[in-house]
């Protein structure tokens, strides 16, 4: 598909923001196109295309490799659960400091 098609299709027939955001990533990826003529055509921030740039070639890397893959959903819910684990404990620590 040219990229005019796919703007196209994701204005005229309700394609969702992910089939927008994947396409301007791959786009940037292939650089046919600067950042900013692809800002211009899927209307939105050139910042968002780079970072959708960097999401897409991160995906990438990782879409073949289903150890890393692995790994990284792996470290993903261990850095969720310090988070929760930080929060708790500064709770607490204020709570303390009330006492």
């Amino acid at each position: 598909l040219m990229i005019a098609e796919v703007v196209y299709d994701c204005k005229h027939e309700n394609k969702t923001y992910f089939r927008i955001q994947s396409k301007s990533g791959f786009a940037a990826i292939r650089e046919d196109q600067t950042v900013t003529e692809l800002a211009a055509l899927f209307k939105v921030h050139p910042n968002q295309i780079t970072t959708w740039k960097h999401q897409a070639q991160e995906y990438l890397l990782t879409a073949f490799d289903s150890k890393k893959a692995k790994h990284l959903k792996e470290d993903e819910k261990l850095k969720e659960e310090l988070y929760r684990q930080i929060g708790q404990l500064k709770v607490e620590l204020d709570w303390l400091k009330k006492i």
